[in-house]
Protein backbone atom coordinates (compact mmCIF):
# COMPACT_ATOMS: atom_id res chain seq x y z
CA UNK A 1 0.00 0.00 0.00
CA UNK A 2 2.98 2.51 0.78
CA UNK A 3 4.48 2.15 -2.58
CA UNK A 4 0.98 2.70 -3.82
CA UNK A 5 1.15 6.07 -2.16
CA UNK A 6 4.42 6.79 -3.84
CA UNK A 7 3.28 6.10 -7.15
CA UNK A 8 0.46 8.89 -6.48
CA UNK A 9 3.28 11.39 -5.39
CA UNK A 10 5.11 10.54 -8.58
CA UNK A 11 2.11 11.22 -10.50
CA UNK A 12 1.63 14.06 -9.13
CA UNK A 13 5.09 16.06 -9.60
CA UNK A 14 5.11 14.67 -13.10
CA UNK A 15 1.81 15.87 -13.65
CA UNK A 16 2.54 19.55 -12.39
CA UNK A 17 5.93 19.02 -14.04
CA UNK A 18 4.39 18.37 -17.81
CA UNK A 19 1.96 21.47 -17.08
CA UNK A 20 5.01 23.78 -16.22
CA UNK A 21 6.53 22.66 -19.48
CA UNK A 22 2.79 23.96 -21.45
CA UNK A 23 3.65 26.87 -20.23
CA UNK A 24 7.29 27.23 -20.89
CA UNK A 25 8.18 25.02 -23.90
CA UNK A 26 9.24 26.74 -26.91
CA UNK A 27 11.99 24.56 -29.54
CA UNK A 28 10.73 20.56 -30.45
CA UNK A 29 13.01 19.30 -27.91
CA UNK A 30 11.77 21.01 -25.07
CA UNK A 31 7.82 19.84 -25.86
CA UNK A 32 9.82 16.42 -26.64
CA UNK A 33 10.88 16.74 -23.50
CA UNK A 34 7.16 17.56 -22.27
CA UNK A 35 5.87 14.36 -24.20
CA UNK A 36 8.17 12.05 -22.60
CA UNK A 37 7.21 13.41 -18.94
CA UNK A 38 3.15 12.75 -19.90
CA UNK A 39 4.53 9.40 -21.21
CA UNK A 40 6.24 8.77 -17.30
CA UNK A 41 3.18 10.16 -15.86
CA UNK A 42 0.66 8.19 -17.27
CA UNK A 43 3.11 5.42 -16.40
CA UNK A 44 2.79 5.85 -12.67
CA UNK A 45 -0.99 6.94 -12.79
CA UNK A 46 -1.97 3.39 -13.67
CA UNK A 47 0.59 2.09 -11.13
CA UNK A 48 -1.22 3.53 -8.66
CA UNK A 49 -4.63 2.30 -9.42
CA UNK A 50 -3.54 -1.02 -9.49
CA UNK A 51 -3.52 -1.23 -5.06
CA UNK A 52 -5.02 2.14 -4.12
CA UNK A 53 -9.40 2.93 -4.84
CA UNK A 54 -9.35 4.36 -8.63
CA UNK A 55 -11.35 7.17 -7.53
CA UNK A 56 -8.96 8.24 -4.68
CA UNK A 57 -5.91 8.18 -7.26
CA UNK A 58 -7.82 10.24 -9.26
CA UNK A 59 -9.00 12.61 -7.26
CA UNK A 60 -5.92 13.18 -5.62
CA UNK A 61 -4.24 13.38 -8.92
CA UNK A 62 -6.58 15.53 -10.27
CA UNK A 63 -7.00 17.68 -6.76
CA UNK A 64 -3.15 17.94 -6.82
CA UNK A 65 -2.89 19.32 -10.52
CA UNK A 66 -5.79 21.70 -10.00
CA UNK A 67 -4.40 23.45 -7.04
CA UNK A 68 -0.84 22.97 -7.71
CA UNK A 69 -1.77 24.45 -11.55
CA UNK A 70 -3.47 28.13 -10.18
CA UNK A 71 -0.18 27.87 -7.77
CA UNK A 72 2.34 27.85 -10.29
CA UNK A 73 0.43 30.56 -12.62
CA UNK A 74 0.39 32.92 -9.02
CA UNK A 75 4.05 32.47 -7.90
CA UNK A 76 6.02 31.58 -11.21
CA UNK A 77 3.60 32.96 -14.05
CA UNK A 78 2.87 36.21 -12.30
CA UNK A 79 -1.05 35.61 -12.17
CA UNK A 80 -3.22 36.94 -9.82
CA UNK A 81 -4.87 35.69 -6.67
CA UNK A 82 -8.37 36.29 -5.08
CA UNK A 83 -10.07 35.00 -1.86
CA UNK A 84 -12.67 32.99 -4.85
CA UNK A 85 -9.48 31.33 -5.79
CA UNK A 86 -8.75 30.81 -1.99
CA UNK A 87 -11.57 29.43 -1.83
CA UNK A 88 -12.36 26.99 -4.29
CA UNK A 89 -8.94 25.97 -3.65
CA UNK A 90 -9.82 25.08 -0.13
CA UNK A 91 -12.80 23.31 -1.00
CA UNK A 92 -10.70 20.94 -3.66
CA UNK A 93 -8.54 19.96 -0.67
CA UNK A 94 -12.16 19.07 1.09
CA UNK A 95 -13.65 17.40 -1.73
CA UNK A 96 -10.09 14.89 -2.10
CA UNK A 97 -10.10 14.62 2.06
CA UNK A 98 -13.64 13.36 2.24
CA UNK A 99 -13.23 11.01 -0.99
CA UNK A 100 -10.63 9.75 0.54
CA UNK A 101 -11.60 8.82 3.81
CA UNK A 102 -14.81 7.56 2.18
CA UNK A 103 -13.41 5.10 -0.13
CA UNK A 104 -11.31 4.21 2.95
CA UNK A 105 -14.22 3.23 5.11
CA UNK A 106 -15.58 1.18 1.66
CA UNK A 107 -12.46 -0.99 2.01
CA UNK A 108 -12.88 -1.28 5.94
CA UNK A 109 -15.93 -2.11 5.55
CA UNK A 110 -15.99 -4.82 2.93
CA UNK A 111 -12.47 -6.31 4.93
CA UNK A 112 -14.87 -6.84 7.86
CA UNK A 113 -17.82 -7.84 6.09
CA UNK A 114 -15.20 -10.85 4.42
CA UNK A 115 -13.63 -11.67 7.93
CA UNK A 116 -17.27 -12.68 9.12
Amino acid sequence: MKKAWIYVVLTCLFELMWVYGFNTADTWWEWGIVIAIIAIDFHFLPEACASLPTGTVYAVFSGVGTVGTVLMDVFLFEGSFNPGMFLSIVLIIIGVIGLNLADNKAEVEESLKGAA
